[in-house]
Order: structure tokens, then sequence, then C-alpha cells
């Protein structure tokens, strides 16, 4: 059993017509075409579904009971398309965003705000978190985007690089180390230092430096926040390492910074999506925006 819709509309164009001839009128249709499409629809569910005279057509019982459920399936076809355009014209969706805390507050800010300029219907989420946070969150299709550092070992996942960030030495004002052009990565070991979340994939970087330059680092506290990290180092409490976008999240009175040398260290950060899943045209859209933003 396979009824078309154009068999469906001719049905219902005729049950409220009750002749062939307005109902032709209505649907664009020769009265022969639609005699045809009715004909094939009553041998598609084995009986008639109008009783005819000589100048007008009467739904039969089976008829009557079949007019609403026709109605109702004509509507949903109808809607289900208007949804699927509404989709592709980004007037309806979601999209939903996984991102590291730095990008998250300092990245994508301005990317969202121009977002919702433009598509001002589409629903955004955003959930800021660490890096093994987005893979997991991508990987499981919580989140249709990932903005990360690139994942390890993760065939299941594609990474698409958007920018490069270093890491910069964080000290107070008036700290010696703002006295030079750069800072090399040895001479952080020399002060009171402030760690970042070890879990963080930042903090693991700066570990694995500070392990291959054979130099241990002199933690004071580690923190959750690079905000608090921020203020901590501006009391004078001691000095830290950030990624140079963490200044378009924290204030930065009473602190400055330097780049970090010996050895230079380029982090780059991108897209992180699931392999063989096609974006939507909202998601699409979106990383569109993070592509031009750098």
């Amino acid at each position: 059993m396979n009824p078309s819709i154009k068999q469906l509309k001719a049905y219902v164009a005729v049950a409220h017509a009750r002749s062939l001839a307005e109902a032709s009128e209505r649907l664009h249709l020769s009265q022969p075409a639609l005699s045809i499409a009715i004909r094939k629809l009553e041998d598609t569910v084995g009986g008639p579904l109008f009783a005819r005279t000589t100048r007008q057509l009467w739904l039969t019982p089976e008829g009557e009971a079949f007019l609403p459920v026709a109605i109702r399936l004509l509507n949903d076809w109808m809607e289900a398309f208007e949804d699927l355009n509404e989709r592709f014209m980004k007037k309806r969706g979601k999209v939903t965003i996984a991102a590291l805390p730095t990008l998250a507050a300092g990245l994508l800010p301005e990317v969202i705000a121009t977002f919702r300029q433009r598509h001002p219907l589409i629903n955004l989420s955003l959930h800021d978190v660490l890096a093994d946070q987005v893979n997991q969150l991508v990987r499981e299709g919580r989140a249709d985007l990932g903005f990360s550092v690139a994942p390890q070992q993760s065939d299941d996942l594609v990474f698409e690089a958007i920018l490069t960030d270093r890491y910069v030495a964080v000290c107070p004002q008036d700290h010696p180390l703002l006295g030079q052009e750069h800072v090399r990565w040895a001479q952080l070991a020399e002060y009171p230092f402030i760690g970042i979340n070890r879990l963080s994939s930042s903090r693991q970087d700066i570990d694995k430096i500070m392990v291959e330059i054979g130099l241990p680092l002199d933690i004071l506290c580690d923190v959750s926040q690079i905000a608090t990290v921020g203020r901590m180092v501006a009391a004078g409490v001691g000095i830290s390492v950030l990624p140079a976008l963490s200044f378009r999240q924290i204030a930065d009175d009473g602190i400055g910074h330097r780049p970090l040398v010996e050895p230079t260290i380029n982090r780059e950060l991108g897209v992180i999506m699931r392999r063989r899943h096609p974006l939507s045209a909202a998601a699409t859209a979106l990383l569109a925006l993070m592509r031009e933003a750098n």
C-alpha cells in the first residue's frame, strides 16, 4: 500500500467540494486526472471512498472516517517540509558548543553576538569546559562543535586549526621579569608560582615543558579560574603562565605579561567535529563565523 500525496490531495479536495469540477479548479488539475487519482487511491485502500450520483459525490462511511486522517497527514506533510526549509534557512534549530574557557570567554562572545544578529531564531547553548570534556561532548553528540586544542588519539574526531596562541609569563607590575622583552621558561623557577587547574590542557603543557628543561616550579597554590590567577598575581602572591588569549577575559589592572621563549611554544586552537557526521546548516554558519573571526 503506497498512496501518494497527490492522491490524498485529490481525495480531500473532492471530499470538501463534493464535485469533480470544483475540485479540479482548486487543484489546477483536469477532471480526468483527478478521477484517475481518486480511483487509484480507492484501489490502494481496497474500496470506494465516494458514492457517486449523476450530479454530486458523497463520502461513503469509510470515506467519512478517513477524511480527518487524510487532512492530518497532509498537514503533517506540509509542516515537515516547512520545518526543514526553516532549518536550512536558519530560521529554526539549535547549536550546542563546547569550548575551552579561554575561547568561551575570550573569542566566542563576539562570534556569538554576530551569529545572533544574523540568525536570531537559532537557539545557542555553550559549555565552557576542559579539553577532555570538550572532546567527550562532541564525541557523544551532545555538542555540535568543540573549540579546543587538537584531541589526542581520537580517530572518531576531526580537528581543524583556526588560530595559534602562545604562552606568556604573567607578573605583577614592577616585577623584574617585566623589564625584559621576553622571559625564558627557566626563569619561572626562580619565583613563587600560581598554578592553574592540573587537568587543563595549559597546565599539562606547562608541566611538560618544565620537566623537559629540568627545573621544578615553586607552586604556592593551584586555582581553577583564570580570572583568579590574574587577581592573585596582581596582589603580588606570585607569577604565573597563561595563554595570551586569556587576556581577553581577565582584568589586567596590576599585572603585565611577556612572551615565553626557550622554548617558544605555539598552541594550536581550532574546531572539533565528529567524523562522518555532517553539520546542520546552523552549525555550519557558526563555524564560518569562527573562521572569519581569525
